[in-house]
């Protein structure tokens, strides 16, 4: 048995598990957006604002972004992975995908809860 420190899951049926549930929170999330934008032809800033001031639409954008960083990694991972076989290029890219999947994820909290 192979064990990659570098995986996001404990095993392979955790990491397809986990793609496949943050491409449905994504999915979900994206329809829900697209609706929201053709039934609100004339948006403002201020009908905008007030659905992201709304709890449920803070947790709810929580959850896509927390989907996003995850996908994304999984999906990176599998790619480096399978084509760069220097170990060292490898965990190099690695690291710069992980470091810059939590600056994103960072950021993006703070600019959803920020002030």
């Amino acid at each position: 048995m192979v064990t990659n420190i570098t995986s996001f899951g404990r095993s392979g049926l955790s990491d397809w598990l986990m793609q496949r549930v943050s491409a449905v929170v994504l999915a979900v999330y994206t329809v829900f957006m697209v609706a929201y934008l053709l039934l609100h032809p004339d948006l403002d800033y201020y009908t905008w604002s007030g659905l992201f001031n709304q709890t449920w639409m803070r947790i709810f954008s929580l959850l896509a972004f927390i989907s996003i960083a995850a996908h994304a990694w999984i999906g990176l991972w599998t790619v480096t992975t399978d084509y760069l076989k220097s170990t060292l290029l490898r965990v190099g890219a690695q690291t710069l995908i992980i470091l810059a999947i939590f600056v994103y994820l960072v950021w993006g909290i703070q600019i959803l809860w920020g002030a």
